[in-house]
């Protein structure tokens, strides 16, 4: 379930009994631009989009029993992805039933329904790819016979088993389920099929399961809807009131530094009808966590819990500090220094100094080595300049700026100006304006000239396109 089925929601289903839990539709262009990052505080793992924002956070205790459900119309990209997350989940799933417009758009979704040669591909790929189970959900076809005919085919490919919704793309919840279609795929094929889509017609408490079970024959159910209402459903012991509930699931919101926004949405599908209550409207005002915790009379959870994660950050953070410093090279010249580029002229950095000066000097050019920590993400970069190293002892949010701190620390280190708005004449800005104007003379002379290659290289701050490495732990 989209913005439901993330790692706190899935841990409180487990808590209450389910015994597989799939985290919400993924897109594989999305993810293969993520990164695999080990989070210590947190202890899980995360996969960071370039923008630092997590998209998949899982952690050790749902390994074996959650499935990574994917959204894709390409077998290679879903290989691709199904090897970045394959050590860390339980099982692969290809969400082939989704009928919303942002996964059909891209031809995913219900939209694979009228491709079975791309079912097929996909599925195969993934099956010969990798070493954890495959699966997928599909929604019913128009007929009977054209359902179980792509099941069989599907069936071929080598998946470990089947979600089937028991409704067209084109239905939605408040049409009847079609237990029949369901049950007649389930007396078709070997493999497993799990039955979903009797949240409205079946599903009120556990005993349900069972009922809507046999009345599929499927070897098992799937609640999506009813599980988002109220997780306690896979309670055998029957639901726990919707309090406890709430205050369970903000545990592990918290616990696991899920992002406020998404708390607040799945709280309020669980509040539904009560969202007009004092709660409820407090809850929709909420603007972080901190103030989630206090609608609900947690506040000392809350303030308890970010104490310990900040007290284990700090010590994590000294930890590495003291290993960085028992590794450190003596022979590095180090200084405490960042850059501000609010301190220097517009398009003037420290590494184009540095650049200048190497090559007045007949040195070769600077080159930078960057790595990137991964407890909190943070860069640090050497600078090598005629066989010296320099680095700053600060720590950056981003390459670039550890770079040029490490620039201004051997700029420092050998006397040279920086390009500082206080050092007064710019040489660079001046020779930029000369040259600037050199080249606007040739134009106005009629001379089609390509850019001097002596401008480029001046003004270009090579060697810091480099690919960073994560920081040897």
């Amino acid at each position: 379930m989209v913005r439901v089925g993330t790692l706190p929601m899935r841990l409180l289903a487990l808590d209450y009994g389910a015994d597989i839990v799939y985290c919400e539709e993924l897109i594989d262009i999305k993810m293969l631009q993520c990164k695999r990052v080990v989070n210590e505080v947190l202890e899980t793992v995360d996969f960071v989009a370039p923008n630092e924002r997590v998209v998949f956070r899982t952690c050790e205790r749902e390994r074996h029993c959650v499935v990574f459900q994917m959204g894709s119309a390409d077998a290679e990209r879903a290989l691709a992805v199904a090897k970045l997350v394959e050590s860390d989940v339980a099982g692969i799933d290809i969400n082939m039933g989704c009928p919303k417009e942002y996964s059909t758009k891209g031809g995913m979704g219900a939209a694979l329904l009228s491709d079975p040669d791309k079912i097929e591909s996909i599925l195969t790929t993934l099956v010969k790819g990798i070493c954890k189970p495959v699966t997928c959900k599909i929604r019913i076809l128009p007929s009977v016979e054209d359902t179980v005919n792509l099941v069989k085919r599907i069936e071929k490919t080598g998946i470990a088993a089947i979600a089937v919704h028991g409704r067209k793309k084109e239905e939605r919840p408040q049409h009847p389920v079609h237990c029949d279609v369901i049950k007649a795929i389930s007396e078709a094929v070997s493999i497993p099929v799990i039955a979903n889509g009797g949240s409205h017609d079946f599903i009120r408490e556990y005993t349900d399961i069972e009922t809507f079970q046999k009345a599929t024959a499927a070897s098992s159910v799937m609640i999506a809807r009813a599980a988002m209402w109220n997780p306690s459903i896979f309670r055998k012991e029957g639901l726990f009131p919707l309090r406890k509930v709430m205050q369970d699931y903000i545990k592990y919101a918290v616990r696991y530094d899920n992002h406020y926004t998404n708390t607040k949405y799945c709280l309020c599908q669980m509040l539904r009808e009560q969202l007009e209550t004092t709660q409820g409207k407090k809850l929709h005002a909420a603007q972080s966590t901190q103030e989630i915790c206090e609608v609900f009379e947690m506040a000392d959870f809350y303030e308890e819990t970010t104490t310990i994660f900040t007290a284990k950050k700090t010590s994590l953070e000294t930890k590495i500090q003291d290993e960085d410093d028992q590794m450190e090279d003596p022979d590095v010249i180090k200084m405490a220094v960042r850059f501000d580029k609010r301190e220097y002229p517009p398009q003037i950095t420290p590494k184009m100094y540095l650049l200048e000066w190497c090559r007045k000097e007949k040195h070769p050019q600077p080159i930078y080595e960057t790595v990137q920590r991964p407890l909190d993400r943070l860069f640090c970069s050497v600078v090598t300049v005629a066989e010296q190293k320099y680095k700053s002892t600060l720590w950056d949010k981003s390459k670039k700026l550890a770079e040029q701190a490490a620039a201004i620390v051997c700029l420092r280190t050998l006397g040279v100006p920086e390009g500082k708005l206080c050092e007064g004449e710019n040489p660079l800005i001046a020779k930029r304006k000369r040259e600037d104007r050199e080249c606007s003379n040739n134009r106005d002379h009629g001379d089609d000239l390509a850019e001097p290659s002596h401008k480029k290289a001046n003004f270009i701050e090579g060697a810091s396109d480099m690919n960073v490495p994560e920081m040897p732990r």
